[in-house]
């Protein structure tokens, strides 16, 4: 392939590519430019570095999923709502793990607030108005949610479960069942 026809949105979407095929912190400029058989010099007209590249991976990424996240919960509360965020966020990051690694990428105040990050805490957020939670027992409950999603799927895509009973799905189903009942029945005085 020849460097004709590279643009941003081209790199990136590669890029994201290949952050799942070889992890994203192995994803560089470098690589990249492999794939598309130009010299790295040649991305530089569209990619600022290395860091720039990977803010837009982590970008797509966010985007990627919030639009995913947004069709899953539409018309759903309570439960449903809850499991069918959390079905998205797993799913995305067993089938793209490396954009899935991405989307937590660190990133800058002015480009997180620019970025689809907003929408997941909104939909969150909807999600959390059907189990009736003021500030800031809904904040916490945003972190604890975030946090088992985000470190059930880590576990689970680094083979964490693969060697031992039950099956992981049934262990999802379970902790899902549980986080409905702890959301329902939240404590609100300190």
């Amino acid at each position: 392939m020849t460097r004709v026809g590279l643009t941003t949105d081209r790199l990136v979407r590669a890029g994201a590519d290949l952050a799942d095929e070889i992890g994203f912190e192995q994803t560089t400029p470098a690589e990249l430019a492999r794939r598309f058989g130009v010299r790295t010099a040649s991305l530089y007209s569209h990619l600022k570095n290395a860091h720039d590249l990977k803010t837009r991976i982590a970008l797509l990424a966010l985007e990627e999923l919030a639009d995913q996240v947004s069709a899953a919960v539409a018309g759903r509360a309570g439960k449903d709502a809850l499991t069918a965020f959390a079905n998205v966020y797993r799913d995305y990051a067993l089938e793209h793990p490396g954009r899935f690694a991405a989307a937590r990428f660190r990133l800058d105040p002015e480009t997180a607030a620019a970025g689809a990050g907003v929408r997941h805490a909104r939909m969150m957020r909807a999600i959390l108005r059907g189990y009736d939670l003021a500030e800031p027992h809904q904040t916490h409950a945003v972190r604890l949610l975030g946090s088992v999603f985000s470190g059930y799927v880590g576990l689970e895509s680094a083979g964490g479960f693969s060697h031992s009973a039950p099956d992981p799905q049934e262990s999802w189903t379970a902790i899902l069942d549980a986080l409905d009942t702890l959301l329902r029945t939240w404590p609100t005085t300190a």
